[in-house]
């Protein structure tokens, strides 16, 4: 009978060892590293822990789409962006939704804003009650603005059963609001904790924005999706102490994806014109991946200051020069 049975007990371990190959090189932090990352970021005034840091591909080395979280003086008071997978590590992180004072989302493509209603059923089972903020763009075309996003989503819409958070009936309430793309750069939110400024980037037709969180005396400046030739965000992270870019394709990428994103030598041009102190590579996808030194060497070869290449729950502590 055992005989008999090994051949079938070796298809079995042959094909999970099918479904499950080793996983290659990955970005992916494990929950005790996570842990570890997120002790560090407590202990920092400031410090952004990389939620997600690919794009809307779900490709093999397991990254979660793009998110941050914003670490203030041991609590995540701001979250920026939320794409599929970020609340899982937001959970991992063992942040509490009560201590939130904003979401901002630089944009409403699905890999930046899918965990929103997450987020809010999540903080449901918690204490929260305070009115939480919440900014993103204006609308053109076929994006909505955010206020009717959230609407859309909400009240009538895929989630009806929430509507509540723009209302009654839930423990709390969200508060959205547009930021117009086509100003000068806004003062958008501001807390005893922190301020956020925010000005329009170009991200092909959709409407997009790039952020500035301040703390302290420290800096922290969000790209976004975004073409990076607007010289209003140029101006606006102007020595900030560290800038996350978003590198989405390889230098020398051609066709729409060019007219969404910048090439690496355009992101370390920004680094070196800014001054910015130090630079995280984010929202990394695999073409971009493909030539990761080659891109490096293209941003190094134009911009001096330290560079790290984001992983999924990686803490990156804010240190004001």
């Amino acid at each position: 009978m055992i005989r008999a049975a090994a051949p079938l007990l070796l298809s079995l371990v042959l094909g999970a060892a099918a479904c499950n190959p080793a996983r290659p090189p990955s970005a992916v932090v494990h929950s005790v590293e996570r842990a570890d990352h997120a002790a560090a970021c407590r202990r920092a005034q400031l410090a952004v822990q990389v939620l997600g840091s690919g794009g809307p591909i779900a490709e093999s080395d397991g990254r979660a789409s793009t998110g941050y979280a914003i670490w203030v003086s041991g609590r995540v008071r701001a979250l920026v962006d939320l794409g599929p997978g970020t609340m899982r590590t937001y959970g991992a992180s063992g942040a509490d939704p009560a201590d939130l004072d904003v979401v901002l989302l630089s944009h409403l493509h699905v890999d930046h804003s899918s965990d929103l209603a997450a987020l809010l059923k999540s903080a449901s089972f918690g204490s929260r009650e305070r009115e939480l903020r919440l900014f993103g763009p204006t609308g053109d075309g076929a994006f909505p603005a955010t206020t009717e996003f959230v609407r859309h989503l909400l009240s009538p819409g895929g989630y009806m059963y929430l509507d509540g958070y723009l209302g009654e009936g839930q423990p709390f309430v969200l508060r959205p609001r547009d930021v117009s793309i086509d100003s000068a750069p806004l003062d958008v939110f501001e807390s005893e904790r922190l301020s956020v400024r925010a000005v329009g980037v170009p991200h092909g037709p959709v409407p997009a924005l790039g952020f500035v969180i301040r703390a302290g005396d420290a800096t922290l400046a969000f790209t976004g999706d975004q073409r990076l030739d607007a010289q209003s965000f140029v101006d606006l992270v102007e020595d900030a102490d560290l800038l996350v870019a978003h590198m989405a394709i390889p230098e020398g990428a051609e066709g729409p994806a060019a007219e969404l994103h910048a090439p690496p030598s355009r992101i370390g041009e920004v680094a070196a014109e800014a001054r910015v102190g130090r630079l995280v590579l984010s929202h990394l996808m695999r073409r971009a991946l493909d030539d990761l030194d080659g891109s490096l060497a293209q941003i190094r070869g134009r911009y001096a200051g330290p560079v790290q290449v984001a992983d999924d729950g990686v803490c990156v502590v804010v240190r004001p020069r």
